[in-house]
């Protein structure tokens, strides 16, 4: 029998807790685990209980989300962080994802598209709504006319493998797993990919897969 997704809350408000427990209780496999209303509380206990997901409010009382965010990810690299937030993609989505984060969900459509990322994270993917992704490619059409992207072409088969994975949220040491390599190899894999594609961040490397369609999904 398949384990339950494991999840933790952080958000401020007990009303929005509250909310969100009960819509994520209607779901046979997904499971509560705990939640926090500040980001001191949202780290120790993250770390602590190891959730497979944080659904993440950007607007906390103590620090910004993105920081909890990082802070989580630096700590336990496996746990998938989703922005439930009321900002708009403009505001935070390239600051999320460059911190570690791997989806990101507006609280307006929570009741559609909330249970949709749980599981699109615990799969690999990277989870955006149409404006995400339409936020990514107006960020990046304007200087594509003005100068020439590498093509993905110049990637080894196993550097696009690679690429693929990190783009999906995995870490060096996840993907070595998978591939039967060790998390040093993986590395040198990712630093060949940031200079053949010079690219830096990690939040371009998953602009890069998206727009390339790496992860099996176009700009519209």
């Amino acid at each position: 029998m398949r384990l339950p997704i494991r999840v933790f809350l952080v958000d401020d408000h007990t009303l929005v807790r509250n909310g969100l427990k009960l819509l994520l209780e209607n779901e046979p496999d997904i499971e509560v685990i705990g939640e926090a209303e500040n980001a001191a509380m949202a780290i120790s206990q993250v770390v602590s209980l190891s959730p497979d997901v944080v659904l993440m409010d950007l607007s906390l009382p103590d620090t910004n989300g993105i920081e909890v965010t990082h802070q989580i990810y630096l700590a336990n690299p496996t746990v998938r962080v989703v922005a439930l937030t009321m900002h708009a993609v403009e505001t935070y989505l390239l600051k999320f994802l460059e911190a570690g984060g791997v989806g990101y969900v507006h609280k307006s459509a929570a009741d559609r598209d909330l249970v949709k990322a749980i599981h699109s994270v615990m799969e690999g993917q990277i989870f955006l709504q149409p404006d995400g992704i339409q936020l990514m490619a107006r960020k990046h059409h304007a200087p594509q006319s003005e100068t020439h992207e590498i093509s993905p072409d110049v990637l080894s088969e196993r550097e696009h493998q690679v690429l693929e994975l990190i783009a999906r949220g995995y870490t060096c040491r996840e993907i070595g797993l998978q591939l039967s390599l060790s998390h040093r190899t993986i590395e040198t894999y990712r630093e060949r990919i940031t200079e053949k594609l010079e690219l830096q961040h990690r939040s371009q490397l998953v602009e890069y897969a998206l727009r390339h369609n790496i992860l099996g999904q176009q700009y519209p």
